[in-house]
């Protein structure tokens, strides 16, 4: 029997207009920016006021080799555009959140950064997903509902979801438009 696979950091992967990079240090004004702005942030736990709480998480999660935490950028000129992670590895399934991009930006902004995400936990050898969604953020849960998400229960004012193999494959093939080369990893 196989190894599970692991979750790996990597440097960048790219996609077709967005690429995803390691977030550090450098990254923790932004981050927090994005964690405190008041209609972004209404569906996320507090976050403490200053940007060095931020930093400091983000010197943690350097040397945390259980989770990937990305900024969502753009591939033409590397502006910031968001932030997602995935962690929590559970046999073939993977976990991922931390899901923020900034106000305004195209539909296919959340659409690529989502697929870049199961492309890359494919990449790592991940066959399914799953995720928890607030209850009350119903522009997320239908999104996900829509990539065929199944919602397999509740907690805490959370609907917990799962992607499974099957489910996936469909909706990297449905929404392949939007990433119609895959994507490209450097570790």
């Amino acid at each position: 029997m196989a190894a599970p696979p692991i979750l790996r950091k990597a440097a960048r992967v790219e996609g077709h207009r967005l690429l995803l990079r390691d977030a550090g240090e450098a990254d923790a004004a932004f981050i927090h920016g994005l964690r405190t702005d008041p209609v972004r942030a209404r569906h996320l736990s507090a976050v403490p006021p200053g940007v060095e709480a931020q930093r400091a998480w983000l010197r943690g999660y350097a040397g945390d080799a259980a989770q990937a935490y990305f900024i969502v950028a753009d591939a033409a000129g590397g502006e910031p555009l968001g932030t997602v992670r995935l962690y929590g590895a559970r046999g073939d399934a993977f976990s991922w959140g931390s899901w923020l991009l900034k106000a305004g930006l195209p539909p296919h902004c959340a659409i690529e950064s989502a697929l870049m995400v199961y492309h890359y936990g494919r990449w790592l050898g991940f066959q399914s997903a799953y995720f928890e969604v607030r209850q009350e953020n119903a522009s997320v849960w239908r999104f996900h509902e829509n990539f065929g998400a199944r919602r397999t229960g509740e907690r805490d004012g959370h609907f917990q979801y799962t992607l499974a193999p099957q489910a996936l494959a469909a909706a990297l093939h449905r929404y392949r438009r939007y990433l119609p080369d895959g994507i490209r990893v450097a570790p």
